[in-house]
């Protein structure tokens, strides 16, 4: 590893023109790509050789070949200059209409279908350069506290590990700004043409099959709990991983399934679903946007936060 002295040594640009011979293979070609002479790569690379004590990369007659050393180097360096080019496109004024900056987002995948489609047609049309990554959350298993399910996602914003999460959570540590996006609640959705749905009744849903969404294959959902409190139970005769499949399941099939309201009327007709109101009492929430108050101070996040917040999402209580 180097240490003190040896980091006073170093050349930013050093890694750099690591990073390039590794993609071309040529001193020859990275010399024309870094706008650079042939001996100009030649002494950078004895540079870089001598600061980490290996030949890094060896001549071939049809250019050069990566050393042990030098591979296992490769994706250390540009996870660093990956970092650095974050921190000099944040430092310069952010410009939505000319930056090429990449977030990344967290959610629920049934979240992140509700928000994505109005999002990317904003970015179309505002910020054309602009990339979004989509990191899927999900709460931990066997959670009865909503805040406890979702606290790995508060890790990942500490470590800066994304940009922001959506997450149907009401309350946050006091370093995370919250911005409420859209207010949900569940429908019960079926293929069109299910019988359920024309007469919607309590006693045929219990006895109708079921289809929950669990990630984890648990079969016990929060429609279980409130039949539960009545005293009444269903079988669920099929769990799915996300919602999207959920939705699939239940166009080919005669399974029921709550499914967020934004989602269906967003995405059921695809599916040709049909959806009733719930017999029951079903929970609602709020689906907020969490970020740490520091990374606010980043104009291109609080303009992303901003332009989140000011989408129209379907959300409409008919059913």
């Amino acid at each position: 590893m180097m240490n003190e002295t040896d980091l006073t040594r170093a050349d930013l640009n050093l890694l750099v023109l690591f990073e390039t011979v590794m993609r071309e293979r040529h001193v020859g070609r990275t010399a024309q790509r870094l706008n650079l002479s042939p001996s100009a790569v030649s002494h950078g690379l004895s540079r870089l050789r001598a600061l980490l004590a290996d030949p890094l990369f060896i001549k071939t007659p049809r250019g050069v070949t990566p050393t042990d050393r030098a591979l296992a180097l490769e994706a250390p360096v540009a996870e660093i200059l990956a970092r650095v080019r974050a921190v000099v496109a944040t430092s310069a004024p952010f410009d939505p209409r000319t930056s090429a900056r990449a977030f990344t987002i967290g959610a629920p995948d049934g979240t992140a279908a509700v928000f994505l489609p109005p999002l990317v047609k904003a970015l179309r049309r505002e910020a054309p350069h602009v990339d979004i990554r989509i990191r899927q959350l999900m709460p931990r298993p066997g959670e009865t506290s909503i805040e406890a399910a979702w606290r790995d996602a508060f890790t990942d914003l500490d470590a800066r590990a994304m940009d922001l999460a959506v997450m149907p959570v009401a309350t946050a540590p006091l370093r995370f700004a919250m911005r409420t996006l859209f207010e949900e609640g569940f429908v019960i959705a079926a293929r069109s043409g299910h019988p359920w749905l024309a007469k919607p009744t309590l006693s045929a849903f219990v006895v109708a099959e079921h289809l929950v969404v669990s990630h984890t294959g648990d079969a016990n959902g929060f429609v279980d709990i409130a039949l539960a409190e009545r005293g009444l139970a269903r079988r669920v005769a099929l769990t799915a991983p996300n919602f999207m499949l959920a939705l699939a399941l239940l166009a080919d099939s005669d399974l029921l399934a709550a499914v967020p309201r934004s989602l269906f009327e967003l995405h059921g007709r695809r599916f040709k679903l049909g959806c009733a109101k719930a017999p029951l009492a079903l929970p609602r929430f709020a689906l907020n946007a969490f970020a740490p108050k520091p990374a606010l101070e980043d104009a291109g996040l609080s303009w992303l936060v901003a332009l989140l917040a000011r989408r129209r999402f379907v959300n409409s209580d008919a059913a």
